[in-house]
């Protein structure tokens, strides 16, 4: 390859420049344009959910998901130790408190037996994230949620368009976020989504993002409560508008590359592939992600930089929470023990799968990491 091969190459429609050009052409171009409403009530829609609050990035999304809830301060919160971020900064900035849960090593995901072994009285919420291409196992989580009347905030930021159990992820959760980030299964470019049935969950969502400034016309600069500038603007909403109406295209293809690598890897012997499948879902694949076996004599560093040496681009995975540099600091998760979370952030790491990518190079990139583990 002459040309390196990034870890996402983003697939633009016609459909897309179409509602772009619309957009320019009557220059509504900030968050108060026709296509966010658009937007908003057809993705609301594709997830079975009543209202949508289009916002400017995932991480807002949840921020303010969490915020709308209106928890006392202190609540605890089950969250994944394997995610990004975004999850614990979500809850810290509402003065809420983090309790880890660790991963599942089939999945990838929270292991569901240790969510509801985490809950206690103060548990007032679960953070749901769906890690990679698979769906957390939700069944029971919801029942002991909705038998003790906690919260569930169902992230499904990476796994757009993937059903559990034949229901559509981002339908399950109280209060729903999603990320339209370039990689992401469609995309505003930078972009989010809170979906939900719950009005005064909506009603709240839709101030915060937007300065709780006052509903009243003659008093707009007398501002209710501390909220964000975090919107989304007409011109990513008609980006983000198109892209959904090609989305069958794109889950199709997504799965396409992701078994196309699954075939050609699934037989090697020192790297351990998340689930195609399992009896409630089939893996969508946002990533394809590689794990190196325990006691392997590989070093996950060493593979990455010999696949940029052959113009492939990786990216290691999700470091586990209790390891964040940040969060030792703050003296966060110093009794947390996370062994699978530890385990996936030393040994993972994904290659390009992103919707540009062409069948030629996945057969490139999947015989060149055959030919370097071998």
């Amino acid at each position: 390859m002459k040309k390196l091969i990034p870890v996402n190459i983003p697939k633009i429609f016609q459909e897309d420049k179409k509602y772009i050009n619309q957009a320019l052409k009557t220059n509504w171009i900030s968050s108060e344009g026709p296509y966010v409403k658009k937007f908003e009530y057809k993705f609301s829609k594709f997830n079975k959910k009543k209202f949508g609050v289009a916002v400017s990035n995932g991480t807002a999304a949840l921020e303010i998901a969490i915020k709308s809830l209106g928890l006392k301060k202190n609540s605890e919160v089950l969250i994944p130790s394997f995610s990004i971020i975004s999850t614990t900064n979500a809850v810290l900035k509402n003065n809420l408190k983090p309790v880890l849960v660790d991963a599942d090593l089939d999945t990838w995901n929270m292991n569901v037996e240790k969510t509801i072994n985490k809950i206690t009285s103060k548990t007032k919420a679960i953070i749901i994230t769906h890690i990679y291409g698979l769906p957390v196992n939700l069944k029971k989580i919801i029942k002991v949620a909705k038998n003790k009347k906690i919260i569930i905030i169902e992230d499904a930021a990476e796994v757009i368009g993937l059903k559990y159990n034949n229901k559509i992820c981002g339908s399950f959760g109280d209060i729903s976020t999603f990320s339209f980030y370039a990689n992401k299964h469609i995309t505003t470019g930078e972009g989010g989504m809170i979906c939900t049935n719950i009005k005064k969950y909506y009603e709240k969502c839709k101030s915060l993002r937007n300065l709780s400034f006052s509903k009243s016309y003659y008093n707009r600069f007398n501002h209710d409560d501390i909220g964000w500038n975090y919107r989304l603007s007409n011109l990513q909403a008609a980006l983000g508008y198109g892209q959904l109406e090609n989305i069958n295209w794109i889950l199709k293809r997504k799965r396409e590359i992701g078994n196309l690598y699954y075939k050609k890897l699934k037989d090697n012997k020192k790297i351990l592939l998340q689930k195609n499948k399992t009896s409630y879902a089939k893996n969508i694949y946002w990533v394809f992600g590689i794990l190196l076996k325990k006691n392997s004599s590989f070093n996950r560093e060493k593979i990455m930089k010999k696949l940029y040496k052959y113009k492939i681009e990786t990216r290691p995975f999700f470091l586990s929470m209790n390891k964040q540099k940040i969060f030792r600091k703050l003296k966060l998760f110093k009794k947390s023990k996370m062994p699978n979370s530890e385990y996936l952030s030393k040994n993972g790491f994904y290659i390009p799968s992103g919707l540009g990518l062409k069948n030629y190079q996945i057969n490139y990139i999947a015989n060149t990491l055959q030919k370097i583990l071998n």
